[in-house]
């Protein structure tokens, strides 16, 4: 049967890589249903013409007008501004892609799960703003989740979730980013560009930074313990330059057991999209006499602050994750702007969250959208408060 598939962010790397799986595929493999874009109205107008869409979302108004020109003729419905997201995500679709990128993506990914079917999680913000709220809504509604980050991927293919008491820990590893070998000395005059060239993995902006500083393993290390249901304590990180092994977890009997394959982003897509049946992924395959060494070691978190903050917002609980994750985007777009240095970021994250921390109580969880939005808002606000001193 034909699989009917909505992607939330179909213009950003996941987006476009699980179009690529889906042009691959058979002819009727998949319908497109729905596609979203923040502004980029020109890749989304053609992948709506390409895949024959029905229903195409423009977050951004100002680029309204060259959507409509660029899809005129086309029996291709439009939607323009945020409501339009969610929109695309109430479309009965088999299958939905979450890669809406940060805290944007929460209400579309809500809605997606709402409707009770295969959900595809990309956007790790979800659960790190919202996580206990988020959990409760795949539970309520029936929907299945699956975990697109290739850490996360790997942990839900080797996990025996029939059995938790059996489980000891979960082992996140990371690739170290651009600046593992650096010194602090080092990132005192890193710059833009520097961030940006990851030397393994091809991805936006954003979350490339996040690599460079180790903030996107902070984040997934919040998102593992809401996804899998297991505390901080029972969650390490390791450094794996090669990224050949993307995770691991290790049984009470000694057992570890891992999910290795070559640095590509269709493999857990793949797996995600055809689950519960695997489906071929155009990804280069594993040639164990060419792997030379596998090596690990401990992440520095005195050049690595980020690490060390995220788990401290996981252990506070409640709104400290949402806290820390508006800081860094914050942080990250005045970065990325030039506005401020690489080592800012983390001070940035850290400020904020004391002064937050000191004017609300961190234990009260937000249980509800408008109240998460609230949180997001008013840290954002005193990040940018920061943000002007530097």
């Amino acid at each position: 049967m034909t699989k009917r598939v909505t992607i939330l962010g179909a213009t950003g790397s996941i987006g476009e890589n699980t179009l690529d799986i889906i042009r691959r595929a058979e002819a009727g493999t998949y319908q497109v249903v729905a596609l979203t874009a923040n502004q980029n109205a020109e890749a989304l107008a053609a992948h709506a013409k390409d895949f024959n869409a029905e229903f195409v979302a423009l977050a951004d108004p100002t680029h309204a007008k060259q959507l409509e020109a660029l899809l005129q003729g086309m029996k291709i419905e439009i939607g323009i501004g945020p409501n339009a997201l969610i929109e695309a995500a109430k479309r009965q679709a088999d299958f939905t892609m979450a890669a809406i990128i940060g805290a944007a993506g929460l209400e579309p990914t809500l809605a997606a799960v709402a409707q009770g079917n295969h959900v595809g999680l990309a956007n790790k913000e979800c659960l790190v703003c919202a996580g206990e709220p988020f959990m409760a809504a795949v539970r309520e509604s029936g929907a299945v989740l699956l975990p697109v980050d290739s850490e996360h991927n790997a942990i839900f293919q080797v996990l025996e979730s029939d059995q938790p008491k059996g489980v000891k820990r979960l082992i996140l590893t990371a690739s170290g980013g651009p600046f593992r070998e650096k010194t602090l000395e080092d990132l005192q005059t890193v710059t833009r560009e520097n961030a940006l060239n990851h030397p393994v993995w091809s991805m936006g902006a954003k979350i490339s930074i996040d690599s460079a500083t180790l903030m996107n393993k902070g984040l997934e290390l919040i998102e593992a313990s809401y996804l899998f249901n297991r505390p901080s304590a029972e969650i390490d990180v390791i450094v794996h330059p090669q990224s050949i092994i993307h995770s691991m977890v290790e049984y009470i009997d000694g057992s570890v057991l891992a999910q290795l394959g070559s640095p590509d982003m269709r493999t857990p897509i793949a797996y995600a999209l055809g689950w519960p049946a695997r489906i071929a992924a155009p990804v280069e395959r594993l040639d164990f006499t060419q792997i030379s060494q596998l090596t690990f070691f401990a992440p520095d978190l005195v050049k690595f602050p980020a690490l060390r903050l995220a788990r401290e917002a996981l252990e506070a609980g409640g709104c400290a994750p949402c806290v820390l994750n508006a800081a860094n985007e914050q942080a990250v777009a005045a970065f990325l702007a030039g506005r401020i240095q690489f080592l800012d970021i983390a001070r940035i994250v850290e400020a904020t969250l004391e002064r937050e921390g000191r004017s609300r109580q961190f234990s009260c969880a937000p249980h509800d959208v408008a109240a998460i939005i609230a949180t997001d808002a008013s840290a954002r606000r005193t990040a940018d408060d920061h943000i002007v001193t530097l």
